[in-house]
């Protein structure tokens, strides 16, 4: 039996209808997500440029708020030691470096407290000291009772130069180097006792390759010397404020002249210059640096080297 009736079926004009629908909503999505990838690039530029002006803006601040600082109270780098706060009790030598009248060779002079000789001056030594150098403590604790003598009686002009030689030998700390600009700090902020805090920094010394003091202690010490205006100098320590100082002096001592010469270069610390003339001889002997500075003092007073002293024609020093 046949029937009028037709199937139920989309037309060839709706289905195109429903495929141009469904792209334009494809083309819309995609026109939003364009949009949205612009938007966000464009936030990021924005807050990378802002990143890069507040990191250029801080370096510049922070160069400009915090130059570069130079201890007072320093000549060539180095404290030159006007007045003795410490006694070290150890034995030593107690001649005074003073030339020999006869001119044969420097002798010791057996008083106890004897008169520097006024046409001679004064000795010029320079001591180069590394903090953690365990030939820096040794001579300081061989010869600290005879310098302090020298130094009292006005024989010896002793100048103290901190260096950093050691910086890489403690682990990671810089210990070296934080000693030196915590010296410099007490020379600056509390000038009278920085002999008794370089003192101390060489007697007890941290070893090599070990951590060595922290800035709170390197601080910590600096008031156990008896330093007046410790908070001072503790910020100062702890802040840091000589690194770059310690620095560049160690640098500048490098490439020379040292003060006092024409043409010495630091090689080793400690280093001791007396008179322009490299010591030599034993950290540990203070009779033999001893007799050193006599025989330059009386190079010096008379104008031309003297002949070596011998054995038999010295005379001891007890």
């Amino acid at each position: 039996m046949s029937s009028d009736e037709t199937p139920n079926v989309s037309t060839g004009t709706s289905s195109r209808e429903a495929v141009r629908e469904k792209a334009q909503q494809v083309n819309s999505r995609q026109r939003r997500a364009r949009a949205m990838r612009r938007i966000i690039i464009g936030l990021v530029a924005v807050v990378a440029v802002g990143a890069v002006g507040t990191a250029v803006t801080w370096a510049v601040t922070s160069s400009v708020s915090k130059p570069t600082l130079s201890p007072a109270g320093m000549e060539g780098d180095g404290v030159t030691v006007r007045e003795v706060t410490v006694n070290s009790p150890q034995t030593a030598p107690e001649g005074t470096p003073t030339p020999d009248p006869t001119g044969a060779g420097a002798t010791a002079t057996a008083t106890p407290t004897p008169e520097p000789t006024p046409t001679a001056g004064a000795v010029d030594v320079h001591i180069y000291v590394d903090y953690l150098s365990p030939d820096a403590g040794e001579f300081e604790r061989a010869n600290a009772r005879q310098l302090t003598g020298w130094i009292t009686e006005g024989a010896v002009n002793v100048t103290y130069h901190p260096v950093s030689l050691l910086t890489a030998s403690s682990n990671g700390t810089k210990y070296s180097l934080r000693a030196a600009a915590a010296s410099a700090c007490v020379a600056s902020h509390a000038p009278d006792y920085f002999y008794a805090y370089n003192h101390e920094l060489l007697v007890d010394q941290p070893k090599v390759d070990s951590d060595g003091r922290t800035d709170v202690e390197l601080a910590d010490l600096a008031g156990a010397v008896g330093i007046d205006n410790a908070e001072q100098v503790r910020s100062c320590i702890e802040g840091g404020d000589y690194l770059t100082w310690a620095k560049d002096a160690t640098t500048r001592a490098l490439e020379g002249p040292l003060p006092g010469s024409k043409k010495l270069k630091l090689n080793a610390a400690p280093m001791i210059v007396v008179n322009g003339e490299t010591y030599v001889g034993s950290m540990s002997d203070p009779a033999e640096f001893s007799q050193f500075v006599m025989t330059v003092a009386s190079d010096a007073y008379y104008g031309e080297p003297t002949p070596t002293p011998t054995p038999t024609a010295t005379t001891p020093v007890k």
